[in-house]
């Protein structure tokens, strides 16, 4: 109907929709309705989807409880990924150690001290069957967070579910993938950032031709909003980097209504409540209407941007540990009503080591509490249509364009980025040709070889510390109410001997395999790289006949060369 108005059209998607059995009423038993709004207003599932991507919201399907957690060897990581599913967790998130994140073997010299101490020691698909022994791969959807080393950690993972008789077309999960991030902001890479990209092509090609729904991209705002850059940096880096990889998508020539679905985020979630609630708003606002108008998605589910939230680490503290619960309840609360698909939250002893179990049970039921008690899961977009939400989210949004227009005009465009249809023209003209122009890469590239972004969230983080050291910003238990009754914590300590146990596996496992069968599987993989065609079948064969992660690494540093940060000053 011509005349039809929002609210009828959103109460029509809303009756074909599947919602969840439950009690859908306050506290005292009001009955509230699924979503408000006015006849002429935005409402939940309606591009571009400011309001959340379903109209029943929350009531159709929660969030997924995502734990993020790795320490120790495979065996340790799996006891406790057996402890968060058993006590209600919905899905794992891996935390690799240091060695691993850099694509280094255990027993290399430059991992000696860091196995086992900041996430899980993975060295060969061997391990990957110990990390998710008793966990059918094909029953859960497992989050990995890393870059650098990423496919090859992926290909581990498939060898391990072919290992478990899991047919690879029904896995579903994220990889993290986002290597624009490490140039921007966490600095865990391996190659010169083109290696990498053909890496990520290579990958989107191989996820949607054959493991339709895993994502092989989860574009990461967290790490760049922990390095201390303001939320509205955080929204546009992180954006611009997702209009990248759908740049590289294009220029491989595959279909952005098939591959952009594959695409999801990783926000972080601060302590200022509102300005939080209203980027993740932005966020699906501007990503949906890039992605119709700039990029050609005609899908709504190219057009969707699914996130995934993480509580803000860098906002724990030393001081006062068990503040940290509140900070963290608070920074959940955030994003539930910010919309998020999935969330993980931060355990109170995170900022002096590794989570105790009872610490990482205090922070599954913080997502619990706001799920089952506080009834933000009634109702779709609470928060929409407050004056103060929504003219903070229409303000975070300009900030955005803002900085997009510079990382343009840092890649040679003239262009703004609100002019939409002269961006999509030359997108168009560089469809399918991976020497095009495209006009968001270039801008990052440059931006990156300028250290251009590193400068932007360096003065932003100055600019907080500042802040706090003059008092004109608080942090409560650091430079406010400092008194304190608090006892030191127990918190877990992961001993040396894991290293020592994880080496002297790795050395048996070296021992006992075919030798000429790894060798000829990394030449072969090598051999590929000089090639146009996909990497990934001849790195999962490497897998197969348990190359470790290192000796896959160092035979594409050797072809590749590493890639070293200019210096500056």
């Amino acid at each position: 109907m011509a005349d039809e108005t929002a609210r009828e059209r959103w109460e029509q998607r809303y009756k074909k929709s599947r919602v969840r059995d439950a009690d859908f009423t306050t506290l005292s038993g009001m009955e509230v309705a699924p979503a408000y709004g006015t006849d002429t207003s935005e409402w939940p599932g309606e591009f571009p989807y400011t309001r959340g991507l379903y109209p029943t919201g929350y009531r159709g399907r929660t969030w997924t409880i995502r734990q993020f957690a790795g320490f120790g060897n495979a065996e340790q990581t799996n006891e406790r990924y057996q402890m968060i599913l058993g006590r209600g967790g919905g899905g794992l998130s891996v935390a690799f150690d240091m060695p691993t994140l850099m694509g280094r073997d255990s027993d290399d010299p430059k991992s000696l001290g860091e196995v086992g101490h900041c996430g899980v020691a993975i060295d060969t698909a061997e391990d990957m069957d110990v990390l998710f022994g008793g966990i059918p791969l094909g029953d859960v959807t497992t989050s990995m967070t890393i870059s650098g080393p990423a496919i090859p950690v992926f290909c581990m993972m498939l060898v391990s579910a072919e290992r478990q008789g899991v047919d690879l077309g029904v896995l579903n999960g994220t990889l993290q993938t986002d290597i624009f991030k490490e140039y921007i902001a966490q600095k865990e890479w391996l190659f010169a950032p083109e290696p990498h990209l053909r890496l990520i092509g290579d990958l989107m090609e191989y996820c949607a031709e054959r493991i339709p729904a895993y994502k092989p991209l989860s574009v990461s705002g967290y790490h760049i909003r922990e390095a201390g850059s303001t939320a509205a940096q955080e929204l546009a880096f992180t954006l611009a980097d997702g209009f990248g990889y759908v740049e590289l998508g294009l220029s491989r020539g595959l279909d952005v209504d098939a591959f952009a679905p594959g695409l999801s985020f990783f926000f972080d979630s601060h302590v200022d409540f509102f300005e939080e609630i209203a980027k993740f708003r932005a966020a699906r606002r501007i990503w949906a209407t890039w992605l119709r108008d700039v990029y050609g998605a005609k899908t709504e589910k190219a057009q969707w941007m699914r996130f995934h939230t993480q509580t803000a680490g860098v906002s724990l503290t030393a001081q006062q540990p068990y503040n940290n619960v509140v900070r963290t309840g608070i920074e959940a609360l955030a994003a539930v009503l910010g919309g998020t698909n999935s969330l993980h939250t931060n355990a109170l002893d995170e900022t002096l080591a590794l989570p105790s179990e009872q610490a990482a049970e205090i922070a599954l039921r913080t997502q619990q509490v706001i799920m089952e008690e506080t009834g933000v899961v009634n109702v779709a977009d609470p928060l929409g249509g407050s004056w103060y939400v929504e003219a903070l989210t229409d303000k975070i949004e300009a900030e955005a364009y803002e900085i997009f227009d510079k990382i343009l005009s840092l890649g040679g465009s003239t262009l703004s980025a609100r002019d939409h249809g002269a961006l999509a023209e030359v997108v168009r003209s560089s469809t399918g040709h991976q020497g095009g122009e495209w006009p968001m890469t270039k801008g990052i590239l440059r931006g990156i070889e300028e250290g251009w972004f590193m400068s932007e969230i360096a003065e932003a983080a100055f600019q907080y510390q500042t802040a706090l050291e003059k008092g004109d910003k608080k942090i409560v238990g650091v430079n406010c109410h400092e008194e304190s009754v608090t006892h030191d914590l127990e918190i877990l300590r992961v001993s040396h001997e894991v290293e020592v146990e994880q080496v002297r596996a790795l050395t048996e496992r070296r021992t006992s395999r075919d030798q000429a069968a790894v060798d000829a599987a990394l030449a072969t993989m090598v051999e590929v790289s000089r090639t146009a065609r996909n990497m990934i079948p001849a790195m999962l064969e490497a897998c197969r006949v348990e190359a470790t992660l290192g000796e896959i690494c160092d035979a594409l540093r050797a072809e590749w060369g590493e890639y070293r940060e200019p210096a500056r000053f």
